[in-house]
C-alpha cells in the first residue's frame, strides 16, 4: 500500500529519489544528505555547518514554491549543484583583483599603488610568526615602531627624523594638532583644496583645533601677504600642494623658499603638505618634474608631510619627515597611536624604500614608476592584442579600434599632465543614443567579467586604456564569459 506524506511531513525533509506517479517523493533527512558522496566535496570544501545551512536556506525556497517546484529539484545532485553555487558566491572575497584600463594609473577606488613583490613578500614573512614591531632586540625593551625605517626615510630626504602615520590626512591632522592647536595657521587662499572624498584642507585644520588664517587670492598671494598676516597667534605656515587642480593664466606664488625663510625670521614653524609626494626627480623618466621630498627640506621648510601609496609607490600611509624636535614632539602627541599603522604597512614601506636605495634598476622593479614610464610601444602590443579578442568576441555587433590616448597619473599628482598611452575603442553600432545605451551595458558587462575589467565611457564609447595592461592573458581568458552580445541583441 502507497503511504502519502502530510504537508507538514513533506515540508520538513528532502527527496533523494524519483517518486511513484501520484505520490510525493521519497524524502531523505538533512543529515542523511550531508553524510552522501554527493555532497562530500562541499562538505570538505566549505565546511558542514555552512552547508547544513545551505541546505536549509534552499528547503526553505523550495517551501515557498513547493507547487511549482520539479522534482528534480529535490535529487542531490540538483541540490548539490544550486548549494555549491550559492556557497562559492558567499565565500567569494568582496575585496578582489580587477584589472584598471581606465587610464589613470594611481587609482584612488582602485587601490592605487600596486606592490613590488618584495613588499608583498616583506609583508608575508611577519604576518606568518611573531616580529619585533615595537621590541628592540639588541636591548631586549620596548621600541619604536618607526624605527623600522626612519633611517631610509632620513637618508632618502636628508631628514632628521621621521614618523608613519595612516595616510597623509592623519599626518597632517597630527601636525595640526601638535603644533598648532588654540593657534592660527596662514595658508594661502589658492591652497584650501578639496580632495576626492570630500576631504578639504580647512575642515581638517577645524578638527585639529587649529584655526585658519586666509591670505591672499585665489590666483595670487605674495610673501607680504603671510608677513603681514603674522600676530601672536600665529604657529605655522603652511604649503599645500595643489593636488587636482591648476590655476593658469595671471598667477602668483610664493616659492617654499621663501615661506621657510619668513618662518625662520619670526620664529615659526613652516609646515608642507605635498601631498603625493616623491623621492624621485620624475623628469629622469621623461615624466613632468613633480617638487621632491628632498627639495622642500633643502628648501629650509621645518616639516614635509606625503603620501606612502601615490609616487612614492608604497603601501596606504603617511610620512613626515624634517626637524627632529618637532617630529619628538609629534610622537609624544597622544593621537600618534590611534594614528599608527601596523607591522604589515610597515614592512612593506621599507622595502619599497630599499629599492629606492637602488636608482639604476628603479623603474623596472617598482610597479609605479614601471606603469607611468612604460614605453608607448609595449602598450601598444596589449591593446592590439585585446582588440583581437574583442573583435573576436563582439562580431559585427561593434567597432574595435586601437586608438591613441592619454593616461594621468592620478591621485592628485600633476593634474593636468597627460601621458601618451594606447588603448581600445569599442563603439556598438546604431543611433547615438543606442550607442550610449550599450556603452553602458558593455562597461557593466566587462565589470561583470570573473576578472572584473574597469574601462571609461568617452565620446558614447567604451575606451580601455592599456597602460596598466602588462599581461594581458588573463583578461583575454576572462573575455571568454563576456555576455554583452546576448543582452545587447
Amino acid at each position: 500500500m502507497s503511504v502519502r506524506l502530510s504537508v507538514r511531513e513533506a515540508l520538513s525533509v528532502m527527496s533523494v529519489s524519483v517518486p511513484v506517479s501520484g505520490e510525493r517523493p521519497r524524502i531523505a533527512s538533512v543529515d542523511e544528505l550531508l553524510q552522501s558522496e554527493t555532497l562530500a566535496a562541499l562538505v570538505a570544501r566549505h565546511g558542514r555547518v555552512p552547508v547544513r545551512d545551505a541546505l536549509r536556506q534552499r528547503l526553505d525556497a523550495l517551501r515557498a514554491d513547493w507547487g511549482s517546484a520539479p522534482l528534480s529539484a529535490f535529487e542531490p545532485a540538483t541540490l548539490a549543484h544550486d548549494i555549491g553555487l550559492a556557497l562559492d558566491e558567499a565565500a567569494r572575497p568582496s575585496l578582489r583583483p580587477v584589472v584598471n584600463l581606465t587610464g589613470t594609473v594611481l587609482h584612488t577606488n582602485l587601490g592605487r599603488a600596486l606592490l613590488p613583490e618584495e613588499a608583498i613578500e616583506a609583508m608575508a614573512r611577519v604576518a606568518r610568526a611573531a616580529c619585533n614591531l615595537e621590541f628592540d632586540i639588541d636591548g631586549g625593551e620596548r621600541g619604536e615602531r618607526d624605527a623600522h625605517v626612519q633611517s631610509q626615510v632620513c637618508q632618502l630626504t636628508g631628514a632628521e627624523a621621521a614618523l608613519v602615520v595612516n595616510n597623509n590626512a592623519a599626518a597632517v591632522l597630527l601636525v595640526l594638532n601638535t603644533l598648532a592647536t588654540r593657534r592660527s595657521v596662514i595658508v594661502s587662499r589658492g591652497e584650501l583644496v578639496e580632495i576626492g572624498g570630500q576631504f578639504r584642507v580647512p575642515d581638517i585644520m577645524s578638527r585639529a583645533g587649529a584655526r585658519l588664517h586666509e591670505v591672499g587670492t585665489t590666483n595670487r598671494t605674495h610673501l607680504r601677504d603671510y608677513a603681514e598676516a603674522i600676530d601672536a597667534r600665529t604657529a605655522l605656515l603652511m604649503k599645500v600642494h595643489p593636488s587636482n587642480y591648476e590655476i593658469r593664466g595671471f598667477t602668483a606664488s610664493v616659492p617654499m623658499e621663501g615661506v621657510a625663510q619668513l618662518a625662520r625670521e619670526r620664529g615659526l614653524v613652516s609646515f608642507a603638505d605635498l601631498g603625493s609626494g616623491t623621492l624621485v626627480d620624475l623628469r629622469s623618466w621623461h615624466l613632468p618634474h613633480e617638487p621632491t621630498v628632498r627639495e622642500t627640506l633643502a628648501a629650509g621648510v621645518d616639516l614635509v608631510s606625503f603620501s606612502g601609496d601615490k609616487l612614492l609607490g608604497g603601501p596606504q600611509c603617511g610620512i613626515v619627515a624634517g626637524r627632529a624636535d618637532l617630529i619628538a614632539k609629534l610622537r609624544r602627541n597622544p593621537l600618534k597611536r590611534a594614528l599608527r599603522c601596523d607591522k604589515l604597512t610597515l614592512a612593506a614601506l621599507g622595502e619599497v624604500l630599499r629599492l629606492y636605495g637602488d636608482p639604476e634598476r628603479l623603474v623596472a622593479r617598482l610597479p609605479t614608476l614601471r606603469l607611468l614610464a612604460r614605453p608607448r610601444e609595449a602598450i601598444a602590443q596589449a591593446a592590439t592584442a585585446l582588440a583581437g579578442a574583442l573583435s573576436e568576441r563582439l562580431g559585427e555587433q561593434a567597432t574595435v579600434q586601437v586608438v591613441a590616448c592619454d593616461s594621468s597619473i592620478g591621485s592628485g599628482a600633476l593634474p593636468v599632465a597627460g601621458l601618451p598611452s594606447m588603448g581600445v575603442r569599442i563603439e556598438a553600432r546604431g543611433s547615438r543614443r543606442e550607442r550610449d545605451r550599450q556603452a553602458g551595458r558593455l562597461l557593466a558587462a566587462l565589470r561583470g567579467l570573473p576578472l572584473p575589467v574597469i574601462g571609461r565611457i568617452e565620446d558614447g564609447a567604451v575606451l580601455l586604456d592599456c597602460r596598466c595592461l602588462e599581461d594581458p592573458a588573463p583578461v583575454l581568458q576572462s573575455l571568454a564569459a563576456l555576455r554583452w552580445l546576448e543582452k545587447a541583441t
